[in-house]
């Protein structure tokens, strides 16, 4: 027997943009009684929402169940910044791109088979132009520094033939309405998404194949006669199978304890604004250091915001304080006049942290943990990507549809363990503001 008390629950902080500005079209079901199924899904962010589809299209005459702690789309899912990315991605290396040039062929391969699934899907469920936008994104640089890097992931890029375009001063302007930046890198195979929209228009589209059920945490999670059995407050879910998506609260299901890195990343939205120097009505911006600022504009109904995101910090916690939120929303206030001073009278309307979840060598937490129970964890800093795919993959795993791309996904080392803490804690934080300050004005 098997037992597992979910003794901490996820919580958030602040109001994400993403999901203040989008709009619901399906209703609140919450679990009341006990319930069997033949398939059990826990989190209804992008793993959980991915391999629910993938069993619907794998298992059409399956009874399968997915429980979210919280409400679809106000978790981290609906929290990030929208990139779905297909060329390499390395939050916990100063540089995205440092693999050989074979694993960094076969991470793309890999992301570019998870924004096919995303796309097919966005098709499938009529989601707009606004929700999954095939854009591509640009790598801005602010320094020399910056422009350096932007080189050498030009380079890694033409090495095994990945289409690229650099960018310079006067194109950046013209794009975003600053001169603050020297120069760019676009890469178009990225699609940017509304985080939200997408999120929740995956779930409406699947209402008719997977019941659903928002407020309904895990509070226990046992088996006993050769199934499982995951109580929540109003009830119950009996399952031969379940899959976990709940990226670092896996550690809350005992499993991978020790070997993740809980990292927490901030962003602010401001109120609508017309007739400001911005240049065109849309556009992504990735920093060319990692721990820069990622600007975003979006525009609809002749008004546009811009979305911010910088600062990381590592924490134990599922939730940090307003005290801290205000504080960086400080320093984002700063950063983004320095880019648009024309903005300086435009308010920041919605301010929030998102979670995410890093393994010191960046790998996913991801198999079968016990007979029957499958996890698609820890994405790595890119969720939108790692997280569709490891949903996908755990389906796979699970139901025996064998592919290259779930043996390749499948042989991956564990996650490394980390220092004791608190030597993790002071470790992982030291180096985060380290490579933050040398980020200087990418930031």
């Amino acid at each position: 027997m098997s037992d597992h008390v979910v003794k901490r629950l996820p919580a958030e902080s602040g109001t994400s943009g993403w999901e203040a500005i989008s709009k619901r079209c399906f209703p609140v079901r919450t679990l009341d009684g006990d319930i069997s199924a033949d398939w059990l899904i826990i989190g209804g962010g992008f793993a959980g929402l991915s391999a629910a589809r993938r069993l619907a299209q794998l298992r059409p005459g399956d009874k399968i169940v997915l429980m979210e702690a919280g409400e679809i789309a106000k978790g981290p899912a609906g929290r990030n910044s929208g990139y779905m990315i297909d060329t390499p991605h390395n939050l916990s290396s100063g540089e995205y791109s440092v693999a050989g040039e074979a694993e960094t062929k076969a991470e793309i391969a890999q992301n570019r088979f998870a924004i096919s699934f995303a796309a097919d899907a966005a098709a499938e469920y009529g989601m707009s132009a606004r929700t999954f936008d095939r854009s591509g994104k640009i790598n801005a640089a602010a320094t020399k520094r910056g422009m350096t890097l932007n080189a050498n992931y030009g380079r890694s890029l033409k090495a095994i033939g990945e289409e690229h375009r650099f960018l310079d001063a006067v194109e950046m302007r013209e794009l975003t309405g600053s001169s603050y930046y020297l120069g760019g890198l676009f890469t178009p195979g990225a699609v940017m998404i509304q985080p939200a929209d997408y999120i929740r228009g995956i779930a409406a589209g699947l209402a008719s194949n997977v019941d659903i059920f928002e407020h309904s945490p895990v509070l226990k999670l046992a088996r006993t006669g050769g199934a499982w059995k995951a109580v929540s407050r109003g009830g119950s879910v009996t399952a031969q199978k379940v899959i976990l998506g709940v990226n670092g609260h896996i550690e809350d299901f005992g499993h991978f304890r020790g070997r993740l890195m809980h990292i927490f990343t901030y962003a602010a939205m401001t109120a609508p604004f017309t007739s400001k120097s911005t240049g065109k009505d849309r556009w992504a911006l990735l920093p060319a250091d990692p721990m820069g600022a990622t600007v975003r504009k979006i525009s609809s109904d002749g008004s546009s915001r811009i979305v911010i995101r910088t600062r990381f910090t590592y924490d134990r916690s599922v939730q940090v304080s307003e005290k801290r939120l205000a504080g960086i929303a400080a320093e984002q206030r700063a950063s983004l006049d320095a880019r648009f001073p024309d903005l300086e009278d435009v308010p920041f309307e919605y301010i929030w942290a998102g979670r995410l979840c890093l393994s010191r060598n960046h790998v996913p937490a991801f198999g079968e943990i016990e007979e029957g129970l499958y996890s698609a964890c820890c994405e790595n800093g890119l969720g939108t990507v790692k997280s569709t795919l490891a949903g996908v993959m755990a389906v796979d795993l699970a139901t025996g549809t064998r592919s290259d791309m779930l043996d390749k996904f499948s042989h991956q080392p564990q996650p490394a363990r980390l220092p004791p803490e608190p030597l993790a804690w002071l470790g992982v934080n030291t180096v985060i503001r380290l490579q933050e300050l040398r980020a200087g004005r990418e930031g």
